[in-house]
């Protein structure tokens, strides 16, 4: 008995070294290498399936003063997806900065901002569904009111993140429309913005409980509704849709209505020959503070995104006492809603008419290139701006450091460094603006009578006097100016001879 007990015992060692044998084999080095390729790969998936938070958004500047809110602020969790193929974690970050940037300025408290890096956003819920219950977690937590979604999403995408987080979920197009609102001031602003937000909601347009049954069909009609009502009937959800496709149509037809005083507008400026500056470029980056330094107005100025939006157009005089017009514009932003850029062609028709745009960036912005690129892509989409001559203006140079100086002078030799707020470089810019605007191309040599003051007046402020001549039968002018202005002095002329400028 004791015999075959130490036969089992052998066979088990041996086979103990047997196995220990190939183990040995299978732990070569290659297999050690393979091992750790598998390693370092699930490292990356699950380093990419975290969500990251984003540092200081839930430590923003106290906004409790801030003149957008209503009753109270809501309390708001941001959350952005991205890929490494198409944009880095620091460009993701600053998006991200930017939308709560927008929150407050749409009056919310930032409580959190969440980051996940995946190939592309998840079909159903946007983060993928294990996420949305992480992501519910944290609103619950953190006793959020609203998530706000760094992206433009499906209406399929909404419903779904909304039923998992149980609170409001709103993307970026609908922040931005929401802050439009709240600053839109004139008639023709409201309806823009108004025509915008109802062309974002017509295609998410969603019913609750009694919201999706129909009207007035069937039985529902009863025996006294007569012929012709009795039927299927129609949704309440179409009935709606059908409402808000004419209230599209009636502000199409208001805003094509404001046109003809846009244009009188416009054309009394070309009437009297007086050249026009577009002033365009990224949200809050000093457009009409540098505006008011240029022509001495006073404005609307204020720190906030979006601050004005109705276009502003002011006089200014050159140095050789021509005046020409400025025009601030609304403010663009990166990923700028189509239902606003289409809205808001009618006051965009501003830069395609100007002769000049003047490009104001935010050179204490920490990527001032990448606003560039937003506005550059914006304006492409307006007819008529490609041969126009643009100034590119670098603002806010006192919050500037010289790094940040050098690395603008290296990348854009010919860009402008001002400040609006101290007068630094705005000489310069003026100087400059004023150089390329064009000149009157129709040199009048008359001499005028003394009763046609106005009209020489009028010769200062539209065309550059070369020489006045006061004499006893009348007044000697040698100017440059337009076409038109060179026949009203030549019907009151003396005498007199007109040429061609050079």
């Amino acid at each position: 008995m004791q015999t075959a007990q130490g036969a089992d015992q052998s066979q088990v060692l041996r086979e103990e070294a047997l196995l220990e044998g190939q183990s040995q084999v299978l732990l070569d080095e290659s297999g050690e290498q393979a091992r750790l390729r598998e390693d370092e790969a699930w490292q990356e998936r699950e380093r990419r399936n975290l969500f990251k938070h984003v540092e200081g958004l839930g430590e923003l500047e106290d906004i409790t003063e801030v003149e957008y809110r209503k009753v109270r602020l809501e309390r708001v969790v941001l959350v952005g997806v991205y890929s490494s193929a198409q944009t880095s974690p620091d460009e993701a970050e600053e998006s991200l900065r930017e939308l709560a940037a927008l929150a407050q300025t749409a009056g919310a408290e930032v409580l959190d901002g969440l980051l996940q890096q995946r190939d592309r956003p998840d079909a159903a819920t946007y983060v993928g569904s294990g996420k949305a219950k992480e992501l519910a977690n944290v609103v619950a937590a953190q006793e959020a009111d609203t998530i706000i979604v760094d992206d433009d999403l499906h209406p399929s995408q909404r419903r779904a993140l909304e039923d998992v987080t149980k609170v409001k979920v709103v993307d970026r197009t609908a922040l931005i429309l929401d802050i439009f609102a709240q600053h839109a001031t004139s008639r023709e602003g409201k309806a823009q913005v108004q025509l915008a937000q109802l062309e974002y909601l017509l295609p998410r347009l969603r019913g609750w409980g009694g919201s999706l049954s129909r009207q007035a069909g069937g039985q529902a009609a009863g025996q006294s509704g007569g012929i012709g009502s009795r039927g299927p009937g129609e949704t309440k959800i179409e009935t709606d849709r059908r409402v808000i496709r004419k209230q599209i149509s009636r502000l199409k037809r208001q805003i094509q209505q404001m046109a003809p005083a846009r244009e009188v507008k416009r054309g009394s400026r070309r009437r009297h020959g007086l050249p026009t500056v577009a002033v365009v470029g990224y949200t809050n980056a000093g457009k009409s503070s540098l505006t008011n330094r240029l022509t001495g107005s006073a404005e609307l100025v204020e720190n906030a995104l979006f601050a004005t939006l109705d276009t502003a157009v002011r006089r200014a005089k050159a140095s050789d006492g021509r005046l020409y017009a400025l025009v601030d514009t609304v403010g663009f932003v990166r990923r700028l809603p189509t239902q606003l850029v289409e809205a808001f062609k009618s006051t965009l028709e501003e830069v395609s008419q100007s002769d000049v745009i003047v490009h104001v960036v935010d050179g204490s912005h920490p990527d001032p290139f990448a606003q560039i690129e937003a506005v550059d892509k914006i304006l492409s989409q307006i007819e008529g701006t490609e041969g126009i001559p643009r100034v590119l203006a670098f603002n806010k140079a006192d919050r500037m450091d010289q790094a940040a100086r050098e690395r603008v002078s290296q990348l854009e030799s010919e860009a402008y460094i001002v400040s609006a707020r101290t007068g630094e470089g705005v000489d310069a810019l003026r100087q400059r603006v004023e150089d390329i605007l064009p000149k009157p191309s129709v040199r009048v040599e008359a001499k005028l009578p003394y009763s046609a003051g106005a009209l020489l007046s009028r010769v200062r402020e539209y065309g550059q006097v070369v020489s006045v001549d006061y004499q006893g039968e009348g007044i000697e002018l040698v100017a440059d100016v337009d076409d038109q202005l060179a026949a009203q002095l030549m019907d009151v002329a003396l005498d007199g001879a007109v040429g061609e400028s050079q």
